[in-house]
């Protein structure tokens, strides 16, 4: 009987090309990506900014509407829960496949910016931005609220499914909101960190982190906004309330969990890996 030959067969010019294609990117070729990402963020005109922006915060109210759609058609008690909490993903899927400004996804990694060129002029930058992306949100979700809120366009059921959804914006003290929101903050930035090579996945990664992030109630300052001034303009909160019971903790929240826990990380991760940072 002859031996079987186990001697591996060279592989071709072509062969080694393709199995280079097929491995996976390294964690400083995904930084490098998103790095060029945030730095042409800082360099788009101001205007351009805000009307994208502004889209996004109109964008995201669908969350609100797809999750009270699915909260009131889903009868098990037991699964509404779950069932709702997919319809968050659907802002998600508008914004980021839309190449949307959204606060937290596209604003906090500029940091990486601030973090390699450590300049003043960088850090005003990266403020300009963040005022402007923000507040343009916000403005985007309180027109999409007042809209549903003061033409009641949906049925009376759909709208107690609203009112219970933006009743859970409220529901919880500053301190849990806040270490919830970092969650939130963590999870949304981490995304971005896995969009650049995921590829014909895109639509299955932001489902399934935007699915996690409504199932576990963690509050999105621009998600959440919808359902929070939809409360405001039904007259069940105040607008007091909306900035000191929901906006504060969670803006703080989501910008620690983007920041520090993502963006910091993740450099840390690169900028230790290369043995000329260590001389």
């Amino acid at each position: 009987m002859k031996r079987a030959n186990r001697t591996q067969t060279p592989m071709d010019g072509e062969e080694k090309r393709e199995a280079r294609r097929r491995e996976m990117p390294s964690a400083a070729v995904v930084f490098e990506a998103i790095r060029n990402t945030a730095e042409a963020e800082l360099q788009r005109p101001l205007l351009g900014l805000a009307w994208s922006a502004l889209a996004a915060g109109l964008s995201m109210g669908f969350s609100f509407v797809a999750q009270s759609l699915l909260y009131h058609h889903t009868l098990d008690s037991n699964w509404r829960t779950i069932v709702s909490s997919f319809g968050y993903a659907v802002g998600f899927l508008f914004v980021i496949l839309g190449r949307q400004q959204l606060f937290t996804e596209n604003t906090l990694t500029p940091v990486l910016e601030v973090l390699r060129v450590r300049s003043m002029r960088v850090v005003y930058a990266i403020t300009k931005l963040w005022l402007v992306v923000l507040c343009m949100n916000i403005l985007g979700t309180a027109v999409f609220a007042a809209a549903i809120a003061g033409f009641r366009i949906f049925e009376p059921e759909v709208q107690i499914a609203m009112a219970s959804i933006a009743h859970h914006e409220y529901a919880k003290p500053f301190s849990v909101m806040f270490v919830q929101a970092i969650f939130a903050g963590w999870l949304v930035a981490l995304m971005l960190w896995l969009m650049p090579f995921a590829e014909t996945a895109r639509v299955g990664v932001i489902i399934v982190v935007s699915f996690v992030i409504g199932l576990a109630h963690f509050p999105h300052v621009v998600a959440g906004s919808v359902a929070a001034f939809y409360a405001v303009f039904t007259g069940e909160e105040t607008i007091l309330a909306y900035l000191g019971r929901f906006f504060a903790p969670t803006i703080l929240g989501n910008m620690v969990g983007g920041i520090m826990l993502v963006a910091a990380v993740n450099y840390a991760q690169v900028a230790y890996s290369d043995p000329e940072n260590h001389k």
